[in-house]
């Protein structure tokens, strides 16, 4: 097996990105995704480039953290044998709040394709119109992630209300 250094050769960046600012998204119908997205998300349109492109953000703080680009009808979905990208994660606060958006998800008939109990955190992976994997996660305060363990490995350690 290589060596991760063999493939990149230099010293590592200084900084750190603070957080990530936006994921562009592929869609077949720029219309339908936005439906789904402003719908199932509650995101908020920030902006758009003609039938091209729509913004999104979760708070008046941030120009944009989510956008879609149209690629077309025709376009094929997403391959989960092929490089690419997997889901996208959106982060609640509260159980409660994770709780209260799996009943949303099920009564918007939105194909639910499991359940991630990751030890620290525990989410609800979904299908947009396309077929591009989502994540709806709730992660545990950090003084609370297990001691001396790996993270994402064990039981979530609260009980969950998924009807």
């Amino acid at each position: 097996m290589e060596n991760l250094s063999d493939n990149f050769r230099g010293e590592i960046l200084a900084i750190n990105p603070p957080r990530l600012s936006h994921v562009v998204l592929r869609v077949r119908s720029l219309d339908q995704s936005e439906g789904f997205y402003k719908t199932i998300l509650g995101l908020k349109v920030t902006g758009r480039i003609e039938d091209r492109m729509v913004f999104f953000s979760s708070n008046d703080s941030s120009s944009h953290q989510f956008a879609l680009t149209s690629v077309g009808a025709t376009a094929q979905g997403p391959d989960p044998s092929a490089v690419g990208l997997y889901h996208v994660a959106w982060q609640v606060e509260t159980i409660q709040e994770l709780e209260v958006f799996h009943q949303h998800l099920k009564n918007n008939d939105v194909q639910i394709v499991g359940i991630g109990n990751h030890g620290s955190s525990i989410g609800i992976y979904f299908l947009d119109p396309d077929g591009n994997e989502n994540e709806m996660v709730y992660e545990m305060p950090v003084d609370q992630w297990p001691n001396g363990k790996p993270l994402f490995q064990g039981e979530f350690p609260r009980s969950i209300n998924f009807r």
